[in-house]
């Protein structure tokens, strides 16, 4: 036995293994655990590395260039339509863009299912014929709110079935208050920043309204905006704060009021002359550390307001061109920067994406996005990217491959998918020569043989009959429609006119009836005088002669 072992020692250390068998592994698990200790502290490390530095360019040198984070190295443009983008909507955790137009059109593009050909996977158009005013994704990000140009807001989940829509209200109650819905065209609307059922919506019945999603039959709460001497005047946008406490409202006379949400008869906060009146404020946004309020005003402006201190704006800048009534501004989301759009009419120049530097408000940088108006921007903070809808139908996503992270990046990587041919089925030709005759199947001739024999059948290459025109002939009728109406008219034209002389054509068969009586003249044969017929003169052909005018005008 021994003689054994050592033979088979010998035979492993040449077969080049230690012994028969598997070993089983062993787990320090406490190095394992230290390991990934590590791991954490280092990766802990690094990310408050990157905000530390982030936080000391903002803060203590002000030198810091902002630009540089500015993510516009590269760019994928999706094509909505060919009309105005007028709302662009990103979920929170930035997989799916939707965006809305003017020509009443939602689509939907996600972004991890798109190749580089940049389809959208659904598109529909939920309010018929309105124009789409803003579209938005609710705070966990399954619902869409869509603001159109009627007074009822609907709410559509991920992918795009109706999940509410609110109550019109009665348009012949004078008070606003005392109505469940909105009367007139919706303006603006914003889901609540914290609760995830509540939304807000601003109409041109004068109030701002508060909804819940799972009660359509009536608003929440009424805001109605007053000017100075206490008259009802139109929010043209709306917004929350980002703690959801306050409600603001651009208005058409040129105000900005902010109410206390649960407070909603007086206003908390009230700028009269915050715009030029008669101008649509189009856009209102609170800044990340929700101190400021951001305004983009129709009088091509853009103000910065702190809301601690209302009356006068803390920076103004002027020239940003703006013709519509949804054009947007918002904040970096590091808060160093201002974002708008400028507006140009046709073939006048370039829309511009713009970019003022908080503190000093100088305009630091601009992008020349396309030959039309820039009207929506939205720059997530999740996917550091920028989402542009300008005047010609085009949403563009604006991109840096190192700072931005998923979104755009995920589609321009994949190659476009080929289409799939149709496959086309054919029959194919078994041949069984030891078949019984009645499963033998006939042997195929080629192609040309039997054209050429259908050409000698008298059946196959008969040629159509042509369709009949006029009144039809050898037995065939021509084609008409099946009503009364339409046979008569088609008959009209007809020529059924004889001019012969119809006395002459009813004696052509009395000859016939005097030889071959059948019908009456047997039964009158003995009590039947003689007819006697008038001879014809000169007069009766002349009278038989019409003038031309009254012959029938075929």
């Amino acid at each position: 036995f021994a003689g054994k072992m050592s033979g088979d020692g010998d035979i492993s250390s040449v077969m080049g293994f230690s012994g028969f068998g598997k070993k089983a592994r062993t787990f320090d698990l406490d190095a394992i655990f230290e390991q990934t200790r590590r791991t954490a502290i280092e990766r802990s490390q690094q990310v408050l590395g990157r905000f530390t530095n982030m936080m000391s360019c903002s803060i203590l040198s002000p030198g810091c260039n902002p630009v540089k984070k500015i993510p516009d190295t590269h760019e994928i443009t999706l094509q909505h339509g060919t009309r105005t983008v007028s709302a662009l909507g990103l979920d929170p955790s930035g997989a799916r863009l939707v965006t809305g137009g003017y020509d009443y059109d939602v689509r939907f593009w996600d972004f991890a299912g798109m190749d580089q050909a940049l389809q959208a996977f659904r598109s529909l158009q939920p309010c018929e014929c309105h124009q789409i005013k803003t579209l938005q994704y609710s705070i966990t990000g399954d619902v869409i709110l869509v603001v159109s140009g009627n007074a009822q807001a609907k709410v559509l989940d991920r992918d795009g079935f109706n999940v509410m829509e609110c109550v019109k209200g009665d348009q012949y109650i004078v008070d606003m208050a005392n109505t469940k819905g909105h009367t007139a065209m919706l303006n603006s609307g914003c889901w609540h920043p914290k609760t995830k059922e509540e939304f807000m919506t601003c109409s041109n019945d004068g109030t701002v309204r508060t909804w819940d999603v799972n009660s359509e039959k009536k608003h929440k709460s009424v805001f109605k905006p007053r000017s100075f001497q206490g008259k009802k005047v139109i929010p043209t946008c709306c917004t929350y704060s980002r703690d959801g406490k306050l409600i603001a409202a651009g208005c058409q006379d040129g105000t900005i009021q902010i109410w206390d949400r649960n407070l909603s008869v007086h206003t908390k906060f009230h700028c009269r002359q915050a715009h030029i009146p008669g101008s649509d404020t189009s856009c209102l946004s609170f800044s990340y550390d929700g101190r400021t309020l951001a305004s983009r005003g129709g009088d091509d402006t853009l103000k910065m307001w702190d809301i601690r201190n209302f009356r006068k704006p803390v920076n103004v800048a002027t020239g940003l061109t703006n013709y519509f009534t949804m054009t947007d501004c918002c904040f970096s989301p590091d808060d160093n920067l201002v974002v708008t759009g400028t507006s140009v009419k046709k073939d006048e120049g370039n829309g511009k994406l713009v970019f003022f530097d908080r503190a000093s408000f100088q305009k630091v940088y601009e992008i020349e996005v396309t030959n039309a108006s820039v009207i929506r921007c939205l720059w997530h903070p999740k996917l550091n990217q920028i989402m542009v809808g300008t005047g010609n139908g085009l949403a563009k996503v604006y991109y840096d491959p190192v700072r931005s992270h998923r979104g755009a990046k995920l589609c321009v990587v994949k190659s476009q998918r080929k289409e799939k041919q149709a496959e086309t089925l054919t029959q194919d030709y078994i041949i069984t020569p030891h078949a019984l005759p009645m499963f033998r199947e006939a042997r195929q001739r080629s192609t040309r043989k039997q054209l050429e024999k259908d050409r000698l059948d008298p059946k196959k290459s008969h040629k159509p009959e042509p369709p009949v025109s006029g009144p039809g002939r050898g037995g065939r009728v021509a084609a008409h429609g099946g009503t009364l109406s339409s046979f008569i008219v088609k008959n009209i034209a007809l020529d059924k006119t004889d001019d012969s002389n119809p006395r002459e054509a009813i004696l052509r068969h009395a000859k016939e009836a005097s030889d071959n009586p059948y019908w009456v003249a047997p039964a009158y044969t003995m009590t039947q005088p003689d007819p006697v017929f008038a001879e014809e003169s000169d007069e009766d052909e002349e009278a038989d002669k019409e003038p031309e005018w009254k012959k029938r005008k075929i």
